[in-house]
């Protein structure tokens, strides 16, 4: 089996914002349709910088990451973007990684959509015990 690739429309959330209350004139909402792999052992999205730079989102913060190799990386924050998976819809901040690099769909975005990598299915598909609102956990 290899890695799950999933669709991920991607919106720059401040241009949402402004087209609700009218003030982005003709302008278009920024927004990206990318193949995102699902990777369980992320724990944030990671967006290219170059698609960072086209949804227009600003660079907030940054943090040091663990790769999968061990190896420790400086990487930029920025934000917010809303991200829409399987039906379902999340404002959050992304990684930057270097350009072109892959999409990765982190835990978070996962957990918070109440989504399930099903490896035998090769997608991400909201938890069966809850199909048609996220479930979520205030233990």
């Amino acid at each position: 089996m290899g890695e799950i690739r999933v669709g991920v429309f991607l919106e720059n959330y401040e241009d949402l914002l402004l087209k609700k209350i009218g003030k982005l004139g003709r302008k278009k909402v920024r927004s990206a349709r990318v193949e995102a792999v699902a990777d369980t052992g992320a724990v944030m999205m990671l967006l290219s910088e170059d698609l960072v730079e086209g949804l227009g989102l600003e660079k907030k913060d940054k943090a040091i990451v663990t790769l999968a190799n061990e190896q420790k990386v400086e990487l930029g924050i920025a934000g917010t973007l809303r991200v829409s998976v399987a039906g379902r819809h999340w404002e959050t901040d992304c990684l930057i990684g270097p350009p072109q690099c892959e999409p990765l769909l982190g835990q978070l975005v996962m957990e918070r959509l109440d989504l399930i990598a099903d490896p035998l299915r090769q997608t991400v598909t909201p938890r069966p015990e809850s199909p048609f609102l996220p479930s979520l956990k205030l233990k």
